[in-house]
């Protein structure tokens, strides 16, 4: 049965490619096709650093997904979400001269009645459960490792699949991703190639539920009176998707069903160290045998090593290399659609 949804993807996530025109003029970054709520933008041309931003905690303060500092304040970053976009300033990270940038947007827009019975309200948050995708800014609670938990709302009316975590006020703190595939136990870093680590302290066991998701005492998701924003997402047919593959070892590599065209692809192998996480996106170069590659924990250039076809219905790999593809060996992805298989005007997706 094909995939069916009554909305268009693109009207709640959007990648967009911009290029800086020079560090002494801002630049509107328009036809993203809505006002977003979280942009992440990176550099695809040279090694400056990958920038997030989102609207809860309000225009010009970013946080970087390749290091461990403390969220930022910059007046000529990303100067205010827009109607259609947004507005860059003049700062060179984000625009420098001839350079190409890739950014990825998402919209939430729900700025009350959040539900749950959390132990810690939030300081802000925005959702959209037609999409299953939120922010939650909070402040965290447990001294020197040792507790309290907390739970907090999520918005999302199903547990989340896949949580990016950042500690915004101390410095030296890794950024935390909970995945449906590695489960309560585990945390992966968003900054690091380390493997997979195991320990009570990030989840505290917990799976998360369908109103509120569980932190620990660890430092990177809960210290004393530091802030931290979540980013929470759970899969919706025909628009997201957060699973795993199995490698083979072979340039004809597997093929992973999502039920839709993606739009953004992110993966990460998840049986060993040293492995980056990888982000494709439809637009560069936005054709198949040439999907080129970010990495989220890296602040390097844009990659053209061509790994990977995006279709109608899902991803395929066409690399042997093993960070994406090794054999046997375990991966993790999360899928934002470009177009589900058939769409709510009855216009059925195709291969690009």
């Amino acid at each position: 049965m094909a995939e069916y949804i009554s909305f268009q993807p693109s009207d709640f996530f959007s990648p967009k490619l911009y290029t800086g025109n020079s560090s002494s003029a801002e630049i509107p970054v328009t036809g993203v096709g809505f006002q977003p709520d979280f942009v992440w933008a990176k550099n695809r041309d040279a090694t400056y650093d990958h920038f997030l931003f989102d609207s809860v905690r309000g225009a010009t303060k970013y946080w970087r997904s390749n290091d461990t500092a403390i969220e930022g304040t910059n007046a000529q970053t990303l100067k205010s979400f827009d109607s259609d976009g947004y507005t860059m300033g003049t700062d060179s990270d984000i625009n420098a001269s001839t350079n190409g940038y890739a950014s990825w947007n998402w919209k939430m827009g729900t700025t009350s009645g959040i539900g749950g019975s959390p132990s810690t309200t939030p300081e802000g948050y925005s959702f959209n459960q037609t999409t299953g995708q939120s922010i939650i800014y909070y402040i965290g609670t447990s001294v020197a490792g040792g507790g309290p938990i907390a739970t907090l709302p999520h918005g999302l009316t199903k547990a989340p699949e896949f949580i990016i975590v950042k500690n915004l006020t101390a410095a030296a703190r890794d950024t935390a991703t909970y995945h449906v595939v590695t489960g309560n136990t585990k945390r992966i870093y968003l900054n690091q190639t380390a493997a997979p680590n195991t320990t009570s302290s990030a989840w505290n066991d917990t799976t998360p539920g369908a109103t509120v998701f569980t932190v620990g005492g660890n430092e990177a998701v809960n210290e004393l009176s530091k802030y931290f924003v979540a980013y929470c997402f759970t899969s919706i047919k025909g628009y997201s998707s957060f699973g795993k593959y199995i490698g083979n070892g072979n340039a004809n590599g597997t093929f992973t069903y999502t039920g839709f065209r993606p739009a953004w692809l992110m993966l990460r192998r998840i049986d060993g160290s040293g492995d980056n996480w990888m982000v494709y996106d439809s637009l560069r170069e936005g054709y198949n045998g040439g999907n080129d590659y970010l990495k989220p924990n890296s602040n390097s250039a844009e990659l053209a090593s061509d790994q990977i076809d995006l279709l109608s219905n899902g991803f395929k790999i066409r690399s042997a290399d093993a960070s994406i593809n090794a054999s046997s060996a375990d991966y993790i992805y999360c899928a934002f659609a470009e177009f589900p298989i058939v769409s709510s005007n009855d216009t059925p997706g195709v291969a690009r």
